[in-house]
């Protein structure tokens, strides 16, 4: 880059942030006209450089910035590797196929294994046992913490029992190193599914650092955003080298794009059924994909990453001021974080009591009125899902509460971008509710 190209391009991001002066968003919260949502991506002039600095550059494929930003995750979960993906859902599916790879001999799993999984979760935890020929045991969960226990991961594992993948359920950590000790000890793989947990902590330590391999989602509605994202995190370093390959079309070389021979010996593989000196670039060891995310998407995520510490705490007072305000509030059961955990919360869930003399829909419709909006915990229970029906799968032990996040449980936001003066409008709002009914 010559002097004069330089400055206009440092020209292009002042103009930039006077741009974001002039849009950006704002003015006073106004109760029953300025929605309260359940997520959203907290962006500022920053952001929007990163992106404009990375389009100038024309870095429009995944290159040095996402590497950059694959080491800053890696480290902030306490890990060896990272690996950017398109999406959180791409991330699940690349950690659990890559336990199918053959690299991994006996170790691999097999078409009919089982994973232990909850019944109360999101689809993409769960798809990706299924696309890869596994069997989901679907255990119960919680009320309150939404997560399930060690006990009843026990009592699901059998004789074809070879991992365990779950989520930490709204930002609320499992317990993760009880889950992480039963896995060693009974020979298991452990994925945590960290997508909506980026920030918590269990035990001191950050979720997505207890298992063989976890994933993140950097979608809009998550702790930090790349636009689409995810990413898949390991300490092992042959699975990281399997999530690689299959990330980037199954290939056997480990070659950045654009890059030949990085290892000097390009043409010194004889692999396969292949000729000998077959070109290492266009050796194929893992039927993959392509499921790389660009530069513009990783310069946006790690422009967010350094504001982890700052989101995680608005997520946090949110949460303790939704609790401290709801807390007397009849016919609803309120969260409680895991025991030994500190978390990064995605939501505030709720779940109505049995003798509730009203419905979740009607409660949901009332607070949608006055612009709060609610989502349902996910897909409830997923054995009743349409989606899943005929599907091969276990069931260890009653689906109870399960059932009843179907019927009676709900979340609300508790992101960055909404406020004090938001979170007390909530409270009068189920306030104002229950009142009707005593």
């Amino acid at each position: 880059m010559t002097e004069e190209s330089a400055e206009t391009k440092q020209r292009v991001l002042e103009l930039v942030r006077d741009y974001d002066k002039q849009v950006a968003s704002g003015g006073a919260f106004r109760p029953g006209v300025t929605p309260v949502l359940t997520s959203g991506a907290v962006l500022t002039a920053e952001d929007r450089v990163a992106l404009v600095e990375a389009a100038l550059e024309f870095r429009i494929a995944a290159g040095v910035t996402a590497r950059r930003f694959e080491r800053a995750f890696a480290r902030e979960l306490g890990v060896r590797k990272a690996h950017l993906t398109n999406s959180g859902s791409s991330a699940n599916l690349l950690a659990i196929t890559a336990l199918t790879s053959p690299t991994l001999g006996d170790e691999a799993l097999r078409p009919g294994d089982e994973v232990v999984t909850v019944a109360a979760g999101f689809p993409t935890t769960v798809n990706p046992i299924l696309q890869n020929g596994l069997v989901p045991v679907f255990v119960d969960v919680d009320l309150g913490t939404y997560n399930t226990t060690p006990e009843r991961v026990a009592a699901a594992i059998g004789p074809r029992t070879r991992a365990i993948m779950m989520a930490h359920t709204l930002g609320n950590p499992f317990a993760a190193q009880e889950i992480a000790d039963l896995a060693r000890e009974h020979g298991l793989y452990l994925v945590e599914d960290n997508c909506d947990a980026v920030g918590s902590l269990y035990r001191g330590r950050p979720t997505g650092g207890f298992g063989h391999l976890s994933t993140a989602s950097f979608y809009p509605a998550h702790h930090i955003t790349a636009g689409e994202g995810g990413c898949v995190a390991t300490t092992g370093l042959a699975l990281a080298r399997v999530v690689e390959s299959l990330r980037d079309w199954g290939r056997d070389c480990w070659c950045e794009p654009g890059e030949d021979d990085a290892c000097g010996r390009r043409f010194g593989f004889q692999l396969g059924q292949l000729p000998p000196g077959y070109d290492h670039k266009y050796t194929f060891s893992h039927v993959g994909y392509n499921l790389k995310s660009t530069d513009l998407q990783a310069a946006l995520a790690l422009n967010q990453l350094g504001r982890l510490t700052e989101f995680t705490a608005a997520r946090r007072e949110n949460w303790r001021r939704l609790r401290a305000g709801l807390d007397d509030v009849p016919w609803l059961v309120m969260p409680r974080a895991t025991e030994d955990s500190d978390p990064s919360w995605f939501g505030f869930a709720l779940t109505l009591t049995a003798d509730a003399p009203f419905r979740r829909h009607d409660l949901v419709r009332f607070l949608e009125s006055r612009l709060i909006a609610t989502r349902m915990l996910f897909a409830g229970n997923l054995v009743r899902q349409p989606a899943y029906s005929g599907r091969p799968m276990r069931v260890a032990g009653e689906l109870t509460n399960s059932d009843v996040i179907t019927e009676r449980s709900f979340w609300i936001g508790v992101y960055p971008g909404i406020t004090a003066e938001m979170v007390d409008y909530v409270i009068t709002a189920f306030r104002d509710w229950v009142a009707r009914f005593r």
